[in-house]
């Protein structure tokens, strides 16, 4: 059945309304999926040395993964849920660009890590999703994200759809290969990931992490090739959420509910580090959380 936002979204421009599309699509229509994907495109983009060498050095994600994990998700939110240029938007962006103007990185890893956030959702809703995006949601993820790089101020950034997936296939073919640091910071966040669950389901958990990584992926982290059991048995329960998904009554309220960005003092969500004053969301931490929730 077609949802009362899916009309709201189809009769808006995705050139000119795009934030308007996003806040819909990653908000209302498919949450749980956002953040699933956007969890894979952070794997992703361990696998690029030049990438994982960088976290490495700065050792958050190594040594604070899930500080670091609630700053990425509380910046991202922001965005999301209120605009790129809204107050909210706008400080999650100067909050973002004054932590990279520690380090020096490339203008092509910058391009390379913002194309994992147009098109890890895409390609997660291509399989899983309980209903294909729309024309306008596939670009509207493009344009969205284009004008955060821009206001990011990434050079190049490539000015169609097109050209921006070809970037982000080429770039993987030319850099996407085993370092140590890859395996260190993918090590760390996947401990992270498996701290949310009891001890006892831990192992199934970094199995299905396992699974939902291709071949080339898990080589360039040195983890495991997981049994034909466990990719079948992944699969087929995203795909039965895919299916009772379809059925379930359309959101009232965004999965994406941001905390304000404080821009003075710390931003990390660790107790020990973050500004008094500051208060975080940890709704989103773990995955069943909103898998068990009636709401897509």
């Amino acid at each position: 059945m077609q949802s009362q936002y899916l009309r709201q979204i189809q009769s808006l421009d995705p050139v000119t309304e795009h934030s308007q599309i996003c806040h819909f699509s990653t908000g209302y229509e498919f949450p749980w999926a956002t953040h699933r994907a956007l969890e894979l495109a952070l794997l992703r983009t361990f696998c690029i040395p030049s990438v994982a060498a960088t976290l490495q050095t700065t050792g958050k994600f190594i040594y604070h993964a899930q500080s670091r994990y609630d700053d990425t998700g509380l910046l991202v939110a922001n965005i999301l849920y209120w605009g790129y240029d809204s107050p909210q938007g706008a400080a999650a962006i100067r909050k973002m660009n004054a932590i990279h103007s520690r380090y020096t990185i490339s203008n092509t890893d910058y391009l390379y890590v913002l194309s994992t956030f147009i098109y890890e959702p895409i390609r997660w809703n291509e399989s899983f999703g309980w209903r294909p995006f729309c024309e306008q949601e596939r670009l509207a993820f493009f344009y969205f994200w284009r004008a955060v790089g821009e206001r990011m101020h990434m050079q190049a950034i490539p000015d169609t759809y097109a050209a921006f997936e070809s970037f982000n296939q080429r770039f993987e073919r030319q850099h996407l290969r085993y370092s140590e640091a890859n395996r260190q910071v993918a090590n760390a966040v996947l401990k992270m990931l498996t701290g949310w669950f009891p001890a006892i389901v831990r192992p199934l958990v970094r199995a299905s992490v396992y699974a939902l990584l291709d071949d080339t992926l898990l080589a360039a982290l040195d983890w495991p090739q997981p049994t034909a059991r466990s990719r079948h048995f992944v699969t087929a329960a995203l795909k039965l959420r895919q299916q009772l998904l379809r059925w379930t009554p359309p959101r009232k309220q965004s999965g994406f509910i941001p905390e304000p960005v404080v821009e003075d003092g710390s931003l990390s969500t660790d107790p020990s580090e973050r500004n008094p004053s500051a208060q975080v969301t940890t709704r989103s931490r773990c995955p069943f959380h909103q898998i068990l929730q009636r709401s897509r």
